[in-house]
């Protein structure tokens, strides 16, 4: 699987229509933020730069991001990714995992060496320049602290080169963000919208870092790159304080309850965010099709076979529907 997400890929394996399904693959929050009511030009108007400098705003207050570094905002964090093998420093790449696939096959993709790691704190080639960490880690929920990851900042400056932190997750793990930690220490870090706030159909994702990347990133990324809409529902979640309180408690709780409901049927949870569970067993394979035929979609890892990565059901029901069909689905697998 390259993604979560993509029910075409279950409708075709076991058939059923979009409505059928309960689709716990992607780690997105199943419980939406409230869209605001949009003005009519909004949707009809190009974006204006008033509107992207609210955002923009909004954004740095929340993530609290250091006045030294600066900022851009982008059709999802996917779109970054696409562009930091143009605006990086030219070398090879480390990338922490195993991780959220994407990273690795973007910098390939621009003729980038790769060099597989497992752990942050690896003696890296010289010829490496950029090195590459998801913080908390998907899909296994790993987490480095804010005093090594300035520390990795400092090296990888030290070489020429720059440290790239993906923050995905980091909106439902209060506390675990470096950037206000990176006061006069250069790193690009990516933050994305729409896994916490429930609408990645949005498409909005940001940016933080110096501002020589930051300005190479935006000139890339050229005029009108956010949709009126996602500038103004960006703009009204992250403003949301009290909204975001009580989701992060929501999700927690939430998270508990799958993760017993995991060892309920036998599996092993030993990672994961407040927006999925990875659970362990043994052939995680046969139980993703024993789960499909009763029209449940969840993630598996080529890589890992005992690893099934769950995402929240986000109802009373959903989460029954779950439990019902584990106990059919862990006796077929």
């Amino acid at each position: 699987m390259k993604h979560g997400g993509d029910l075409g890929a279950a409708i075709a394996q076991a058939g059923g229509l979009a409505e059928d399904w309960l689709d716990l693959s992607t780690g997105i929050n199943p419980h939406a933020y409230p869209l605001p009511a949009l003005p009519a030009h909004v949707w009809t108007a190009l974006p204006g730069q008033d509107a992207l400098d609210r955002l923009l705003a909004t954004a740095r207050a929340t993530y609290q991001v250091p006045d030294h570094l600066a900022l851009a905002a982008a059709p999802g964090t996917q779109a970054i990714l696409a562009r930091l093998p143009h605006i990086l420093p030219a070398g090879d790449v480390a990338v922490v995992g195993p991780t959220y696939g994407s990273h690795a096959d973007t910098w390939r993709r621009a003729g980038r060496q790769v060099i597989d790691i497992r752990t942050p704190f690896a003696d890296l080639n010289p010829s490496v320049r950029v090195l590459v960490i998801v913080n908390p880690n998907n899909p296994d929920g790993r987490l480095v602290d804010a005093t090594s990851l300035r520390h990795l900042a400092g090296e990888m400056q030290r070489r020429g080169g720059r440290l790239v932190i993906d923050e995905a997750f980091t909106d439902s793990f209060p506390g675990t963000s470096v950037l206000p930690h990176l006061e006069g220490m250069p790193a690009l870090v990516l933050r994305s919208f729409g896994k916490f706030y429930g609408l990645g159909g949005v498409r909005l994702g940001f940016a933080a870092g110096p501002a020589e990347d930051i300005d190479r990133l935006t000139a890339d990324l050229e005029s009108w790159a956010v949709s009126g809409p996602a500038l103004a529902i960006g703009t009204a979640a992250l403003a949301d304080t009290h909204w975001q309180d009580l989701m992060r408690a929501r999700l927690a709780d939430e998270a508990a309850d799958l993760t017993m409901l995991m060892h309920k049927h036998g599996l092993s949870v030993f990672g994961g965010t407040p927006l999925f569970v990875l659970a362990g067993t043994r052939d995680a394979a046969a139980l993703h099709r024993a789960l499909a035929r009763q029209r449940i979609w969840t993630r598996v890892f080529d890589y890992a076979p005992t690893w099934m990565r769950i995402g929240l059901p986000g109802s009373k029901e959903a989460f029954d529907r779950l439990d019902a069909a584990l106990v059919t689905a862990v006796t077929e697998a």
